[in-house]
């Protein structure tokens, strides 16, 4: 029996990862703040993981059961679309710990349950090697360091023969996409130091997610790199094509042309 701990369990892409896992004969631990019910080979454990007692706590309740992990899938996260000069700072903090901290936090912890051959898989974002767009600076910022902590995890957890992956996903069919739209309506309503256009504003956040993928897809690119030898460091899924534009822009130009579309 192969043992997975999977966080964000029930989330979009966090609970069809979890049943990816289960289908194939793992034993899942799904963390989440707020679980279900257990099915086949998913045991459900409510987890916050920005708090490090309920990460203690999640830990021993996996150490009741085994010794050695296969797997550790990151799906736990948060969006928020905000200006960096009037979003709460309590948002701002929260953001980096469920983002940031979150991951560190488990990985830390679960860390004497990882063996030789065992990996770790984060879910950053297509943003985090890109240039981000206006107002989801944070988001990107913080999916960005989560990026770059994985890459330095990777380098140190390497020589204990234990591999580190991200999967860079664009957008996805869950309920993120709706978020989004809600927040930036939140956002154009409350803002005093932007009068941004809005409707211009929509149509970029359209483009960028009009394309999704279904959250089947990211499953199957997380057991995949899983049960390879050898994994890469990163696997791009769903790559937006206006975004990939935009970034190959020098960036004075990228500057004017968010400036002339969202300015009124």
């Amino acid at each position: 029996m192969q043992y997975v701990v999977i966080t964000g369990a029930y989330g979009g892409m966090g609970h069809k990862t979890a049943q990816a896992f289960a289908e194939r004969g793992y034993t899942v631990f799904a963390l989440d703040k707020q679980v279900g019910e257990p099915e086949e080979n998913i045991i459900p454990v409510q987890t916050d993981v920005t708090d490090l007692q309920s990460v203690q706590s999640a830990f021993e309740r996996v150490q009741k059961e085994t010794d050695e992990l296969f797997a550790i899938v990151h799906f736990a996260g948060v969006y928020t679309l905000d200006s960096l000069i009037e979003i709460p700072e309590r948002e701002f903090e929260r953001v980096f710990q469920i983002n940031v901290f979150g991951a560190f936090y488990v990985n830390k912890t679960f860390m004497p349950l990882l063996k030789e051959g065992s990996k770790i898989i984060l879910t950053t974002s297509e943003l985090a090697p890109l240039d981000p767009l206006p107002f989801t600076g944070l988001y990107a910022v913080s999916k960005s360091a989560l990026d770059k902590y994985a890459y330095s995890l990777k380098m140190e957890l390497q020589l204990l023969g234990i591999s580190v992956s991200v999967i860079r996903a664009g957008a996805v069919s869950t309920g993120m996409l709706g978020v989004s739209t809600t927040a930036l309506d939140a956002f154009c309503e409350k803002t005093t130091h932007y009068s941004c256009n809005a409707d211009r504003f929509r149509n970029i956040v359209n483009g960028v997610e009009s394309k999704s993928v279904p959250p089947e897809k990211i499953a199957n690119v997380a057991v995949k790199i899983a049960r390879k030898k050898n994994p890469k460091f990163a696997y791009k899924v769903n790559r937006n094509k206006l975004l990939l534009l935009l970034n190959a822009m020098p960036k004075r130009l990228q500057f004017f042309a968010i400036k002339k579309i969202l300015k009124k």
